[in-house]
């Protein structure tokens, strides 16, 4: 008897008297007549199939016990090993230069203002590219819609007191349909005229984001910042006078999951967070759209106490509540009134200088 036959394949036989024949499910009930599975001794039992069995079994038995002892990873958002940055008196960051890098003009100002706040507080002078014209954003025509974001865009630059404003004009919605070379080389350009020394940007590495204008311009932010730095890229930017210069500190934040390493404490800065956010009024979930909501319910004759009286308080209590909830929730996850999570990239130590540093003798 073959062991397949014995131990799970039993030949059984329909007793019934149901019409119909074919392969079909038997289901409960039905009379069913099937012999005893001898016992595995008395089976002409071949040696491969001693060998299978054996193998089954240790081979189960190895992964059971493999599943007990190997270290399971972390999830995705674990929180271990992120550090928290916190205000630093003075200005430590002093002749540093920041780039906040955005694809439409509402994205650091939700995501990323506290912690840019932050550092050109301490030293950093700010520029802002911002890199679609936001023409898919907006009211209005086409047309209006880009007019309505690029003064947006310009009034969140004048509130975080930026230096100058880059517009690379491309069609938003549509930056997967680039070449991501040339995306790139723009960016490398700016990095060395303005010499940046750290950006805020989408993440390269966040996972489900679905619009590809963030995705795209965080995979060429990401490669400008170290081939900046490099001799032979782009010779003609040294013919014009520039000179190689990488991107030193790198803060990515994500609409959804990431790698979270740094938390930054942004309750000293969530005043002016609310005041940057207010100038978004072309698009997003901010802008004045406390006060739309407070006067449509004075129209049904209802108030949310939250709002407040005046259509400023409205604005400043709803993007406080709603548009900042994520920043509280971080915050509170960390033992933080608000905050901002990011994957942060910073410099990397040369072990051989610091061996040098610290050993090394005069002959």
């Amino acid at each position: 008897m073959p062991l397949s036959e014995a131990y799970g394949f039993l030949p059984c036989k329909y007793t019934g008297t149901a019409a119909g024949t074919g392969p079909r499910a038997i289901p409960p009930g039905f009379p069913l007549t099937c012999p005893p599975a001898p016992p595995l001794a008395d089976l002409p039992v071949s040696p491969y199939d001693l060998g299978m069995l054996r193998r089954t079994f240790l081979g189960a038995a190895a992964a059971a016990a493999a599943q007990q002892t190997r270290p399971q990873p972390d999830s995705f958002d674990a929180g271990g090993g992120v550090f928290i940055e916190r205000a630093v008196p003075g200005k430590p960051h002093a002749g540093k230069t920041l780039a906040l890098i955005q694809p439409h003009s509402d994205d650091i100002p939700i995501f990323a203002a506290g912690t840019a706040f932050k550092l050109i507080g301490e030293g950093y002078a700010a520029h802002l590219i911002r890199v679609t014209n936001d023409d898919m954003a907006g009211p209005g025509w086409y047309a209006e819609t880009v007019t309505a974001n690029e003064r947006d865009n310009n009034a969140v630059a004048r509130v975080f007191g930026c230096q100058k404003v880059f517009d690379l004009n491309y069609n938003n919605h549509m930056m997967d349909n680039i070449a991501r070379s040339e995306l790139r080389q723009r960016f490398i350009f700016l990095f060395r005229l303005l010499k940046v020394d750290t950006v805020i940007c989408y993440d390269p590495w966040g996972h489900y984001e679905e619009n590809p204008d963030h995705y795209v311009t965080a995979a060429c932010v990401e490669a400008a910042c170290w081939m900046a730095g490099g001799s032979k890229d782009y010779p003609e930017h040294f013919a014009a006078g520039l000179r190689p210069h990488s991107v030193r500190e790198k803060y990515y934040f994500s609409r959804f999951q990431q790698r979270v390493n740094r938390v930054v404490d942004i309750a000293p800065t969530l005043e002016r967070k609310i005041d940057v956010n207010l100038e978004n009024i072309a698009q997003g979930p901010a802008g004045v759209n406390g006060s739309r909501l407070r006067q449509r319910l004075e129209r049904e004759g209802r108030r949310l106490p939250l709002l407040g009286s005046t259509d400023a308080e409205a604005n400043r209590n709803y993007i406080r509540e709603f548009v900042l909830a994520r920043d509280r929730e971080t915050g509170r996850r960390y033992g933080l009134e608000w905050a901002e999570q990011f994957h942060y990239i910073g410099p990397e130590e040369n072990p051989v200088e610091r061996r040098i540093r610290e050993q090394a003798r005069p002959l």
